[in-house]
């Protein structure tokens, strides 16, 4: 046995270990799989009592596993180092120690503390593989093996990006799910006439159906812009080093790591052309949050519509019925509330503010990094995990079991003052005006206007103003 496996860890009392780094020691408990580094970090940084994103651990762990499978390839790191490295991490991977990553989500700038923190929890479970008692760094390194080859500054992007994307997975698979929700209810109320709005004032007549197919639409077109900023994601900086210049790295590390990266994904990565450009600018992550966002936006507005079209259930629209999933109120009994488009707006509104965060986090990059690394991948994580969320629940919970009240809307239809849209290419748009004002004033619909007037006869009239008409085009008479 070599002299540096005779060396024994420093023991405190009471089942401690006592750590050392370039600042000085520090105290762990015996059974701890952190170290010297995430303690301080645990001390330094107790502000959200929320922990680092699991993805975003799970990312890392991946990145831990492909490097000690690329340095033990290039001769670099033994083959049983780099195998209980490997092992664990695909421990941590399947759901074990999950509870040594303790650093707050808001740490010192770059996410170092998180880096160490894997380094840490992989190399001390690594030791236990090797046969050896925690904290003993002189025979496996947190630092000189774990994190061989890597700096916080090309691992933490990377497990961003890696993370991002594993979360999009679930987030595309939600949101093709509320799109086809709402486009089952647009097949469903196809047939239903009701009158549009626009300004919150009587429209032309349109179709139920429609205005839930142009839901699903949105939902649709949403999900694709997400999707295609994704991309950029693919592009990884690892490899970069501390400043994009690769030193410390074997030659084939960049290479060799977006391979085997790649594998532990299922899907196809790349290094980025320019890995210094990778270092300095975070703007795919900037790129996809904008789209949560823009996503985030069009669910809001989809989900007030929801609202406002049940709204009553006797003194509002009540055009549609969404499912009651809980009482309304503490005070006033039968009362139903659209609970779950109340859930949608605020994490919407959530999500948008999280990317005003990613924004100003991604101009604040300096030089050769931007240190606003952690808050950039929490807040994008964290959105995309809500938006998945609400997008689950409304589709479960609300969009799948609404009913619509067809004679209701259908009364709206045939009372709008909309309808005399329809008579502007006949008598012109002012005469149209006078006709909609006389009808409005007297509390009478458009036809019983016109048949006061006589302009028109009964079934002229009741052609003219068919509001099933309405809803689709149809010849325009030409004024000459």
């Amino acid at each position: 046995m070599s002299r540096n496996k005779k060396r024994p860890v420093k023991k405190m009392k009471s089942g401690m270990r006592v750590e050392k780094d370039s600042i000085g020691e520090f105290p762990v408990p015996a059974g701890a799989y952190w170290g010297i580094n995430a303690g301080r970090a645990a001390e330094n940084f107790p502000v959200s009592g929320q922990k680092v994103n699991p993805r975003l651990i799970s990312a890392y762990c991946r990145i831990k596993k492909a490097a000690a499978a690329v340095n033990m390839r290039a001769g670099l790191l033994t083959r049983a180092k780099g195998k209980a490295i490997c092992r664990a991490a695909d421990e941590v991977l399947a759901g074990r120690l999950r509870d040594q990553f303790v650093v707050d989500r808001f740490q010192a700038g770059a996410g170092t503390s998180t880096n160490m923190n894997v380094n840490e929890v992989l190399c001390n479970r690594a030791l236990e593989l090797l046969g050896y008692k925690k904290g003993r760094y002189d025979i496996l390194s947190p630092n000189d093996h774990v994190n061989m080859g890597q700096s916080t500054n090309d691992t933490y992007p990377t497990a961003a990006h890696l993370a991002a994307l594993a979360a999009l997975e679930d987030f595309g698979k939600e949101a093709g799910r509320l799109a086809a929700s709402l486009a089952g209810r647009g097949k469903k109320f196809s047939r239903i006439l009701k009158s549009g709005r626009t300004h919150l004032q009587d429209a032309v007549p349109v179709l139920l159906g429609r205005e839930f197919s142009a839901y699903a639409a949105a939902v649709r077109a949403s999900l694709r812009h997400v999707l295609r900023t994704s991309g950029d994601l693919r592009e990884l900086g690892i490899g970069g080093s501390a400043a994009g210049t690769g030193m410390n790295t074997h030659p084939a590390f960049a290479r060799r790591m977006a391979v085997e990266l790649s594998k532990a994904a299922g899907f196809k990565l790349f290094n980025a052309p320019d890995l210094m450009h990778a270092m300095q600018s975070h703007a795919p992550l900037g790129r996809v949050s904008s789209a949560m966002r823009d996503f985030a936006v069009e669910l809001g507005r989809i989900s007030n519509d929801l609202r406002l079209l049940s709204s009553g259930p006797a003194t509002g629209l009540a055009e549609i019925r969404l499912p009651a999933v809980q009482a309304g109120s503490s005070i006033m009994p039968g009362k139903v509330n659209p609970s779950i488009p109340e859930m949608v707006n605020m994490v919407c509104f959530h999500a948008i503010g999280g990317d005003l965060g990613v924004s100003l986090a991604s101009a604040a990059g300096q030089l050769e990094l931007n240190v606003m690394m952690p808050l950039m991948a929490e807040n994008l994580l964290e959105s995309i995990d809500l938006l998945t969320a609400a997008c689950r629940q409304l589709a479960l919970k609300c969009v799948d079991g609404i009913s619509a009240d067809a004679e209701r809307c259908r009364a709206y239809a045939h009372r709008s003052m909309g309808l005399a849209t329809a008579l502007a290419p006949e008598i012109g748009y002012l005469a149209a005006a006078d006709v909609a004002k006389r009808a409005l004033a007297g509390g009478i619909s458009l036809s019983e206007a016109l048949e006061a007037g006589g302009q028109f006869r009964p079934e002229a009239l009741a052609r003219l103003l068919d509001p099933v008409r309405m809803t689709r085009p149809g010849p325009v008479k030409p004024k000459l």
